[in-house]
Parts: structure tokens; C-alpha cells; sequence
């Protein structure tokens, strides 16, 4: 099975498109066999995950990177690059490619980290700009002066669907994980709004609230407001597709 799907995957660097929009773009749900969530918010070439239980403010783990969907004959080749995974960090970097079907919003993939049957979550129509994947380029400092961010291995990048978000910051050389959230949000009147789901340095800020000022300006996303501690927050995003 392994010479199998790595053949598959070696046929995806030929046949892959990623100019074209991804049929799996937004967010999808799934439930493991403890009953735990799983939420996959994919843009058209990038993916997070995560497992968490909402009623039991508990995060389990999570993952994120670059995937690709190919066809391979009569098979359909879903492959995952990761760049960062919470249950082994040795795996930051490497591929693995899988079979999946995808039929009337619902997706399911065979084996590997990303394995399960996954239902589309519906999506509003209102916050499309949104649904991208953002990088952090950006923040306030304790003089508060913006100070830039620049670009390498240490990422903070945040993924949106129309409805969902997750943030993951990580490095991709040395692979050390710092962090994630997500949960669902919501804009209105420049008003952006988050709820959280799961966060993976203190699961107490469960079920909180958060609204932010928010002005997009091309590709730049301006977030001000108090995060979830109660500190003051001022950054500037980048849209990275």
C-alpha cells in the first residue's frame, strides 16, 4: 500500500493545478472515536486542523500545512505537507499522500493524519473576504509603535473560512509548535468577532468572546482590540494567497 501511494503521490507533481480553486476550500467537521471535534479549515492550497471537546474545554492536538488534490488515473490523491504536527514533530516537513473521495459536501480520506469522513460547514456569504490564509506581518509594541515582523521559519499564520478561524505559530526548521486557537467568528459594521473553541495554551478561555476593530486595506487585515487576557492587541495581517 505504501509503494502504491507514494507512486500516487509522485504522479501529483505532474498532474496537480494549484491555480485552480480547490473543491475542498472552507471548513469541514468530523468526530473522532472519543466523540472529540475535529475541524479541517482549508484555503486552496493550505490546511489546519485541530481535536478538541467544546463541553469539556479540552484541547487535544493539531496540524497544519500545504496540500495539493490530484487525480491518478481512477483514484483521486489527496497529499499533505506539514508544517507543524503536535503529535510528532519529526513529521514537520515530510508528505504523506492518501486516497479521497468528495461527493455532495462530503469528504472522506482513507488513511493518514488527515483520515475521516468530514462534513462541509456551512459557510456565510458575508465574511467572504475574509476566508484566506493571513500571516502576521506586524504588532504593537510596549511603546506602542508597530513594529514589522519579518518572514522565515517562525510563523504566526491565521486560516479563515467563511465562518471559522484557527490560529498556529510554529517553526518550520526547528519544529517547535507555540500555539493555536480557534472557533468561530463573525463581522459586522468593521467589528470582527471571535468565539473560542479551543486554545491550546489555556483551556479556560473556552466559549470566550472577543470583538476587534477591523479594516481590510488590500491585502492588509488591521485587528485592534484586548485579547483574551485582557492585553491590548494592534496588528497587522498579510493576505498569503
Amino acid at each position: 500500500m505504501k509503494t502504491i501511494l507514494a507512486f500516487l503521490f509522485f504522479i501529483t507533481l505532474f498532474v496537480a493545478n494549484a491555480a485552480e480553486k480547490s473543491p475542498v476550500k472552507g471548513a469541514w467537521q468530523a468526530k473522532d472515536v472519543s466523540g472529540n471535534t475535529i475541524t479541517m479549515i482549508c484555503s486552496d492550497n493550505y490546511l489546519m486542523y485541530a481535536v478538541y471537546n467544546v463541553a469539556e474545554q479540552k484541547y487535544v492536538r493539531s496540524g497544519g500545512g500545504t496540500y495539493q488534490l490530484a487525480d491518478a488515473g481512477d483514484n483521486k490523491v489527496f497529499s499533505y505537507t506539514r508544517d507543524f504536527n503536535t503529535d510528532d514533530s519529526t513529521v514537520v516537513g515530510l508528505t504523506v499522500a492518501n486516497l479521497y473521495t468528495l461527493k455532495n459536501n462530503e469528504l472522506s480520506i482513507t488513511e493518514g493524519p488527515l483520515a475521516g469522513n468530514w462534513k462541509k460547514v456551512n459557510d456565510s456569504k458575508t465574511a467572504k473576504n475574509m476566508a484566506n490564509v493571513w500571516q502576521i506581518r506586524a504588532r504593537e509594541g510596549a511603546d506602542f509603535k508597530m513594529q514589522t515582523i519579518l518572514k522565515g521559519s517562525r510563523k504566526t499564520l491565521k486560516i479563515l473560512s467563511g465562518n471559522r478561524f484557527q490560529w498556529a505559530a510554529f517553526n518550520t526548521d526547528t519544529h517547535q509548535f507555540f500555539g493555536t486557537g480557534g472557533g468561530t467568528y463573525t463581522v459586522k459594521d468593521g467589528k470582527y468577532t471571535e468565539t473560542i473553541e479551543f486554545f491550546s495554551r489555556d483551556n479556560q478561555r473556552t466559549g470566550a468572546s472577543l470583538t476587534f476593530d477591523c479594516v481590510l486595506n488590500g491585502k492588509d487585515w488591521t485587528h485592534a482590540g484586548q485579547s483574551s487576557t485582557g492585553t491590548r492587541v494592534h496588528e497587522i495581517w498579510e493576505k498569503q494567497e
